[in-house]
Order: structure tokens, then sequence, then C-alpha cells
């Protein structure tokens, strides 16, 4: 069973319900993808550009806005799959402003925008990094595949 606690600390972007089941799936489908299974949670926090350039300060030390971050409780997959209990995997912040602002940048949709950071996130909380070349086409792989795999294009 997947949970994902979706928590709204903004009131710039409106979204609909659809946003939500269509991020329950991105998160579903990139478990599913890494094959890891059991009772997994996921919290997911919107918030606005001031709120996460705050987040980005205090727990990375980059004074500016992003548009995710992620906190995962593993290092890797190992330790998840090793939990017999429920697990929770960490915690996604997203900026909607900034997804706003990056899907009209990209000329994609706010939820074609907003299903990739999660699954960019996902992947972080799921041990991927992308500090380095091969790491980052690695994770952009994972994260297209999800993507694709749920019918979410580019130009969606």
């Amino acid at each position: 069973m997947i949970d994902l606690d979706i928590i709204n600390n903004q009131d710039i972007i409106e979204y609909k319900d659809d946003l939500i089941v269509l991020l329950n799936k991105v998160v579903e489908k990139s478990l599913e993808v890494e094959n890891v299974e059991g009772d997994i949670e996921v919290s997911l926090s919107f918030v606005n550009n001031s709120e996460i350039k705050e987040l980005n300060r205090d727990f990375r030390g980059k004074d500016k806005e992003t548009d995710v971050l992620s906190f995962p409780q593993y290092e890797n997959q190992e330790l998840i799959k090793q939990e017999n209990n429920i697990v929770i995997l960490g915690d996604i912040v997203i900026s909607l402003e900034k997804a706003k602002e990056q899907a009209r940048e990209y000329g994609h949709s706010f939820e074609r925008e907003v299903a990739f950071l999660t699954s960019h996130s996902m992947f972080h909380l799921l041990g991927y990094d992308h500090d380095t070349e091969e790491n980052t086409k690695l994770m952009r792989e994972k994260e297209e595949k999800v993507l694709e795999l749920l019918g979410i294009l580019r130009k969606s």
C-alpha cells in the first residue's frame, strides 16, 4: 500500500483534484520501476517560492528559490527493502509557484511539470542523485520512463 500525504502550505496556485490523482500515479509508478514494494509513506508539501527559498537556505545553504526539495529517510534502496514495517520514504517539497513558472518556460502543462518534479524527487528518495554526469543521465532516464509509462508527454 502506498500512502501519499499531501499538505498544501500555499495559497497562490490553485490546483484540481486531478493533480493529486496524477501524483499518486507518479509515486506508484516510480516505486514500480524500482521494484520497491510494501507499505510506503511519502509526504508531499506544496509551498510558495518564499517558503522553498527559506528551506533551501536552511537545509542546503543556498539562499535562492528552487523548484523541489527532497528529504530522504534512507541512504539507498537496500535499506528500504530491508524494512519489514511501514517505510516512511521521506518528504518532497514542491514550489507550485516555481512549477507554474517553469511549465510556461518549458512550454508544457503545469500538471506535467509537477509530475516531473514529483518523479525527480521520488528518485532522490530512492537513493539516486545527479552529482555526476553519469548519475544525472541515469536519473533522467528513470524520470522520463515513469512519465512515459503514464503517458505524460513533454507537450501535454
